[in-house]
């Protein structure tokens, strides 16, 4: 069983920022993806952005240039920097290693 604990959301204006943090514990051996997805009221769930081990990240187009991922293998963490925040990134992030999933952290983006 792997363990994922998300922390870093929250409320802030738009054109805020906002750092997500997702730590694993438990079975961990060799994590080869992390990263985010979110979910937003009404809307089906979406990447917004994966990193591998080897150091590849991909993300999506929505959130190019605001949002930064960016992991610590050695503590089997990551983080999502998320600049410019605008309304519709309101919704639950949830953070992913390999097939696990954490709970999902609450992003609220209004004035």
């Amino acid at each position: 069983q792997v363990q994922l604990v998300e922390s870093g959301g929250g409320l802030v204006q738009p054109g805020g920022s906002l750092r997500l943090s997702c730590a694993a514990s438990g079975s961990i051996f060799n994590i080869y993806v992390m990263g985010w997805y979110r979910q937003a009221p009404g809307k089906q769930r979406e990447l917004v952005a994966i990193s591998t081990r080897g150091g590849a990240t991909n993300y999506a187009d929505s959130v190019k240039g605001r949002f930064t991922i960016s992991r610590d293998n050695a503590k089997n963490t990551v983080f999502l920097q998320m600049n410019n925040l605008k309304p519709e990134d309101t919704a639950v992030y949830y953070c992913i290693a390999d097939s696990n999933w954490g709970q999902g952290t609450q992003v609220t983006v209004s004035s």
